[in-house]
Order: structure tokens, then C-alpha cells, then sequence
């Protein structure tokens, strides 16, 4: 197969490439990006999974570069993949198993991952429309948490994001796995706590806050007459004094037992998907 792909400088022609060894440049470029730092600088991510990665494609993301298994070769979706990912100017590798599996970091891994150019929306862009959701997450640490909550966000028919403060980073492979391919859906933006409380005064929207000191019941907040931001606080300390106090209402959810607090991603679905109770029906419609 000839394509034109480009790989750090102008486009030219060549072949999709086989790659047999772990110590190929590439390869330990794109293993790299299991490091933060690595991610920050090249403004990329990897993701895995040949159904992820067309739904990503679908959507209208970028891949720099698209790595199959040899057990992929000659299948009609990934060849299409392929095609798609040249086509765009990226760059395409056929990889033994050793090599994926050091790649994805595991035993058995897909026979598709990808390098992805990373996305993210200011917060400046965000302007909640009439029954819009938006989830603010303060100080996250947790990339399971992350990208279940994104997950979650995205079957609720929440409209994105926010993360506010020093979060998780929701591109780690970690928290994209998790997500099961809703990042691919929603919008992320990130934020200080100074620059969320200013954005919050100039929106219309109503910011509902889970916090232990919450005397309101989830159930009865109005979630209908303006959009919702909700904001939930960091897994060990909740939410800061600043932020609870600038919420419009601060709920809690009644618990009995002996458990004294709730995993934070398990929270969040629960307050979503009240909050869009009055949006959401069985047959998908929102």
C-alpha cells in the first residue's frame, strides 16, 4: 500500500511502514506517550481499539499515526482506516504482537491503536444553552474516575467538561480507556478556580454543587428553568470553600449505612442523570 503521510516536516510519498523492532524511533515516540510531559509537548494522546478509532475518525478527529497488529492486515475495516488515516497526510505502521503489546502496555493487546491530536475547548467558547449540562470537576485525580465521569457525561446527554484546577489528565491512556470512546464526543476544557468563578458570573446557568454541608436533597433542586452546571468536588477533600460558596445550590444525596461518602464517579451519575431526568426517554430522545 503507497500513501503520503507526513512525519515531522513537509508531506512526501511513501510506504505504510512495517515496523518489527521495539527500539524504532516511532515506536519509542509513541510509547513515550504514556508520560505526561511526552503528551504535553507533541499535543497528542494514544488511544486503542479499531471501533473507538473509527468513531474517532467518524467524528472528525485527526490521526498522526495509525498502528495496526499483523492480524489486521487484509480486514476490510481496518484496511479502510488505513486508507482513511494516509489520505489525511498520517502515517500508518504494521506492527508484530511484541510491538503492540509494548505500545498499549498490554499482554493482549487490540490489534488497533492510534495517535490522536489532542482537543481542547476555552472556556471562554462555553455559553450553557437552555437545557444544557455541563460537569465541573474540581481537582480529579482519579483517571478511572475521569474517564468514567466522561462516559457518563456522555450517555446523559451532558454537553461537556470543565476541569477545574490540577486534575488528572483526561488524554492519559489510562483515563481513554475508561472513557470507552465518549472523549471522542465531548468537549473538555480546563481551567483555574479564579478564571471558573469569573466565567460562572457571566453565564446564565445554574451551578449546583454537591457538598457535605449540603441541606438540600438532590431530588428536589430545580434542574429545568436555566442549564445546570454541576460541579463536584476532589475525591478526599471535596470542595474548596470558594467554590461552595459560589454554587446556586448545594445538594446532597441521602445515604444510609455505614458508608460515609460515595465514589466520586458513581456521585456524579447520580446527580446527572436527575439533573437530566425531565431531558432523557427510553426510546433516546434528549
Amino acid at each position: 500500500m503507497t500513501a503520503e503521510y507526513r512525519q515531522d516536516g513537509p508531506r512526501r510519498v511513501g510506504q505504510v511502514k512495517e515496523v518489527t523492532s521495539v527500539a524504532n524511533p516511532i515506536i519509542k515516540d509513541i510509547k513515550a506517550l504514556s508520560q505526561k510531559k511526552s503528551r504535553d509537548e507533541s499535543k497528542t494522546f494514544l488511544a486503542e481499539g479499531l471501533k473507538l478509532v473509527i468513531d474517532a475518525l467518524d467524528r472528525g478527529w485527526t490521526i498522526r499515526t495509525l498502528v495496526y497488529a499483523k492480524a489486521g492486515k487484509g480486514k476490510p475495516l481496518v484496511e479502510k482506516v488505513a486508507a482513511r488515516t494516509v489520505a489525511a497526510g498520517g502515517l500508518v505502521l504494521e506492527v508484530n504482537d511484541k510491538v503492540m503489546s509494548s505500545i498499549t502496555r498490554r499482554e493482549n493487546p487490540q490489534m488497533v491503536a492510534a495517535v490522536f491530536e489532542q482537543r481542547w475547548t476555552a472556556l471562554r467558547d462555553v455559553a450553557p444553552k437552555a437545557s444544557e449540562t455541563w460537569i465541573a470537576l474540581d481537582r480529579v485525580r482519579d483517571p478511572g474516575n475521569l474517564g468514567t465521569i466522561i462516559r457518563t457525561a456522555d450517555a446523559a446527554g451532558a454537553s461537556g467538561v470543565i476541569l477545574v484546577g490540577d486534575c488528572t489528565d483526561p488524554f492519559s491512556l489510562e483515563t481513554v480507556r475508561a472513557t470507552m470512546g465518549s472523549m471522542f464526543a465531548l468537549p473538555l476544557v480546563k481551567t483555574t478556580s479564579a478564571d471558573f468563578l469569573k466565567w460562572k458570573t457571566s453565564v446564565d446557568a445554574r451551578l449546583v454543587a454537591t457538598h457535605l454541608a449540603g441541606a438540600v436533597d438532590y431530588r428536589t433542586i430545580d434542574y429545568t428553568s436555566k442549564p445546570v452546571i454541576l460541579m463536584m468536588g476532589n475525591e478526599q477533600s471535596g470542595l474548596p470553600d470558594e467554590l461552595a460558596r459560589a454554587a446556586d445550590k448545594l445538594a446532597r444525596i441521602p445515604q444510609v449505612g455505614t458508608a460515609d461518602s460515595l465514589n466520586l464517579a458513581v456521585a456524579t451519575g447520580v446527580m446527572l442523570f436527575e439533573v437530566r431526568r425531565h431531558l432523557l426517554n427510553l426510546d433516546g430522545a434528549k
